[in-house]
């Protein structure tokens, strides 16, 4: 079963690779195109079978993996890297999001649709944990490390109205 939305950047550059690809469901370039990975959301609703993308250590199961395609280089928000995600990319993975809550019916919260960085946070003793993406959205800049999730969530609900 379905149950969440782990959003994450790939620390790549602005396209997917297919190394990325096994990893993620979904990845979202520069431009705002949409790629499918190797596996699809439902083969993550078991993942005891090693056939499913894994992209959250400890957060796997029942989740589906949605990737901005950037971020390479990335030290902090002073030094950014030469991949930071864009305005376009960073709108087209939320509203894609949103298309993905309504289809699989997850309603929008802290547990269900949250970054890498959230869910490293509240799962401590997990490889994710210590995880920064995502920690800073180069477009939305003024938007603090601790209020990233929120922001997404408002953006993801705001796009889910419009659907």
């Amino acid at each position: 079963m379905i149950k969440r939305i782990i959003l994450h950047w790939s620390a790549g550059r602005h396209y997917p690779t297919n190394f990325e690809k096994n990893y993620y469901h979904y990845l979202v370039d520069k431009d705002g195109h949409i790629y499918s990975g190797r596996y699809v959301p439902e083969d993550n609703s078991d993942c005891t079978d090693g056939k499913y993308a894994a992209h959250t250590g400890g957060g796997n199961t029942g989740s589906i993996g949605v990737c901005m395609c950037g971020m390479y280089g990335y030290k902090s928000p002073k030094h950014q890297g030469d991949f930071p995600i864009s305005a376009v990319q960073f709108e087209a993975c939320m509203k894609f999001t949103a298309e993905l809550c309504k289809k699989y019916n997850i309603k929008i919260s802290q547990d269900t649709v949250l970054t890498h960085y959230e869910f490293g946070c509240s799962h401590p003793n997990s490889s994710s944990s210590g995880k920064i993406d995502i920690t800073y959205i180069p477009p939305y800049s003024w938007v603090g490390k601790n209020d990233v999730g929120s922001f997404i969530r408002s953006k993801v609900r705001w796009y889910k109205e419009k659907i």
